[in-house]
């Protein structure tokens, strides 16, 4: 039985996207209680943005070796540690005595979630035809939206009803045994239905190409470059501040209430919903893919503009509309890896993933960092003016992104025959 044309590919499919919605809603939740962190821990704003990027460091630092390891020797066993790396990370979190545990167990989830993605990608090339493949991409960004939708109002309250530990020690627990379930859907079970496939791909790793010669001629390519650069200033930007400062902007900034300011994030996350289907949309019908991805970093970058010209005191308003225009560009981020299926034989599209991916995630572990080093060069009193220096930083970031998209080779002859399967 060929397993692109098995109706098992749908169970497999909706397992992975469940693991990916759950870390998905892991990867920001510390956002949620940034500032409840720093006076439960004592301590300033440059360490919690530490924590934070530690987690997006181990992100970033594995996208590479990930990729190479997981087109060599298959993505379900990554993927299933991944999920319990994330798992464990999240319990020790819940039970962190100081900040140094804290760092720590976020360390632990950067590196479980850094295997997640790239090989639910490498899972989608396996099972799925290419025109599914594409098509499918655009549910994916969906699910991600989705999944950072439930880390702010309806995590918020969560934390609110039973305090922040509760909330992170069950969905550890509940990702440890979820691995269980996947080590059986994506292992078990495939090698009993689809056993010649399994030999068949055993034979051909015999053959593959040296490692680090793929890696080489990966990191030599113009168009790896160009795909690297606009996920980090699209997404990396987005992610690393709502990961770690959106909610304390919106309550020492705009003075919300907790659960305010995480309904301020969801006006972003409502923005990339809608993203990643209409962007899809608009850019099958204009049959241009790096037309249409490069206003959607116009967008994104204007947007992030508006922040920093918005002043020390910006209207509420304003802001809504401009989480929202950011949120929507981050939504249709998946036309990078669009990118990627179209430039790269199935066999590299595992290493260029991590390669893209690192990208966004770099900027993420830079970005809580430079922020927080920024916001304690102000006293509270003053805090809201740290903020409006504080957002030079995305516009920067998102500029590196309009770079990128500018240097994508776009391949007419190829192109049609993708955009027509989104």
């Amino acid at each position: 039985m060929n397993k692109q044309e098995s109706s098992y590919r749908w169970v497999v499919f909706s397992t992975v996207l469940l693991a990916y919605f759950i870390i998905i809603s892991q990867r920001t939740a510390p956002g949620l209680i940034t500032d409840q962190l720093m006076k439960d821990f004592h301590v300033s704003a440059a360490v919690i943005g530490l924590m934070s990027s530690f987690q997006f460091f181990a992100y970033a630092g594995l996208q590479i070796p990930i990729g190479l390891l997981s087109d060599r020797y298959g993505p379900n066993r990554f993927l299933i540690l991944g999920t319990i790396l994330t798992g464990i990370g999240c319990i020790i979190y819940s039970f962190s005595p100081n900040e140094f545990v804290l760092i720590f167990s976020r360390f632990l989830v950067g590196a479980g979630d850094s295997m997640i993605f790239l090989n639910l990608v490498i899972i989608l090339s396996q099972w799925f035809k290419a025109q599914e493949f594409v098509k499918l991409l655009g549910v994916i960004s969906l699910v991600s939206s989705l999944g950072s939708l439930t880390a702010t109002l309806p995590f918020s309250m969560w934390i609110s009803f039973s305090g922040w530990r509760t909330p992170f020690l069950i969905i550890g627990i509940i990702l440890a045994l979820f691995s269980y379930l996947l080590y059986n859907l994506l292992v078990l079970k495939p090698n009993k239905i689809f056993k010649d496939d399994f030999d068949m791909k055993k034979d051909k790793n015999k053959s593959r190409e040296s490692i680090w010669r793929i890696f080489r001629r990966i990191i030599s390519a113009r168009q790896a470059w160009a795909t690297f650069l606009c996920h980090f200033g699209l997404v990396g930007a987005y992610v690393g501040f709502i990961g770690s400062w959106g909610v304390p902007y919106g309550i020492q900034v705009l003075d919300l209430t907790r659960s305010e300011a995480s309904q301020l994030l969801m006006y972003g996350l409502f923005g990339a919903i809608l993203g990643g289907p209409l962007i899809s949309w608009i850019t099958s019908r204009l049959e241009s893919m790096k037309k249409v991805y490069t206003y959607v970093h116009i967008i994104a970058f204007l947007s992030w503009g508006g922040l920093f010209l918005s002043g020390v005191n910006p209207s509420f308003i304003l802001v809504v509309i401009l989480f929202f225009l950011v949120g929507f560009g981050t939504g249709a981020s998946a036309l990078t890896f669009a990118v990627v299926r179209k430039s790269f034989p199935i066999e590299e599209v595992g290493v260029v993933t991590g390669f893209s991916n690192m990208g966004g995630f770099l900027s993420a572990v830079l970005l809580p960092i430079i922020f927080g080093k920024v916001l304690d060069l102000f006293p509270q009193e003053t805090i809201n003016v740290g903020y409006h220096y504080g957002f030079i930083i995305p516009v920067l970031f998102s500029l590196m992104g309009l770079v990128g998209v500018i240097m994508i080779k776009e391949e007419k002859t190829e192109e049609k025959i993708v955009l027509n399967a989104l």
